[in-house]
């Protein structure tokens, strides 16, 4: 792998790059695919039949779970109307699941005139295997929420629904995290937030695990990782976007960091063990244990 090991980048179709079983223990997996609903990719075809659609991943899940360690984790992200889908393709690929997360979204979709507008989109957490070989329990520090009296003393577990990570809409907020183009453009429109793999890598890795993404985009798994001291693999077929991956892990943007979230995960008892980055200093290890201690 480059940087001391840390990550690789493999640009190729990720069905054919896996059949060659040229990568092996993975400890964890997030699949964020095309969602076929019509993009203008330049080397997927975005809209084809569901049945063709559905086989082909369940044959991408089934190769990632052949690869993957025992009790090795996989969150596959896709539209809310495809939970039945993704449920299936997981199972018949040999995935145990393990919980339906829903991802509630700061925008919501236009009204539709015979259905609720959409507010959010499912992410579902499987495991090979009956149970996770690593699962943290997370604690959050989120705002007190207006019907709560009193202010939580240590935060809150983390539970399946996610509402207080907000996404890199392409409509009146994208942020800094976004990555654009010299016009300001969206490079892509897809773009997953770093809070949102910052989540998922702590939840079901441990550091020196390897941390694997068959759909890399932008490359937010890989950045992710690298800064947690995880080792991590990405498949981009798109040569663009990889070389645009390459760069963005050369020189991290300050948006790209996660140390911005530390604070907010700072009651979760294992914390200093599972984010052990080079940016962590005693005093800041000294004010968690202070804020522990009440």
């Amino acid at each position: 792998m480059d940087s001391e090991n840390i990550y690789k980048i493999i640009q190729a179709d990720c069905l054919k790059f896996l059949r060659r079983r040229a990568i092996t223990n993975i400890d964890l997996t997030f699949v964020d695919p095309p969602f076929n609903q019509g993009k203008d990719y330049k080397y997927f075809n975005d809209t084809q039949p569901e049945e063709k659609y559905w086989s082909w991943l369940q044959e991408i899940l089934k190769e990632i779970y052949t690869i993957s360690t025992e009790g090795g984790a996989i969150y596959f992200m896709q539209r809310e109307k495809n939970t039945e889908h993704v449920i299936r393709v997981l199972r018949e690929a040999n995935w145990v699941f393990q919980n339906l997360i829903i991802w509630k979204k700061m925008t919501s979709a236009v009204p539709s005139r015979y259905r609720y507008s959409k507010h959010h989109q499912i992410i579902v957490f499987a495991t090979k295997g009956k149970k996770p070989r690593v699962f943290n329990r997370l604690r959050i520090d989120p705002p007190k929420a207006p019907n709560h009296k009193y202010e939580r003393t240590n935060g809150m577990f983390v539970t399946d629904v996610w509402d207080d990570i907000r996404e890199l809409t392409s409509g009146y907020f994208a942020g800094d995290e976004a990555i654009r183009n010299n016009r300001g453009e969206r490079v892509h429109t897809q773009q997953s937030p770093i809070a949102l793999l910052l989540r998922i890598i702590l939840s079901s890795t441990k550091q020196g695990d390897i941390v694997f993404d068959p759909f890399a985009g932008t490359g937010v798994t890989l950045v992710v990782a690298s800064q947690l001291k995880r080792k991590s693999i990405g498949i981009e077929i798109d040569p663009e976007y990889v070389e645009l991956i390459r760069t963005r892990l050369k020189s991290l943007r300050p948006s790209d960091s996660v140390q911005r979230y530390f604070s907010y995960y700072r009651y979760t008892h294992n914390l200093t063990e599972i984010w052990q980055t080079p940016y962590f200093s005693t005093i800041t290890q000294m004010q968690i244990f202070k804020d522990k201690q009440g």
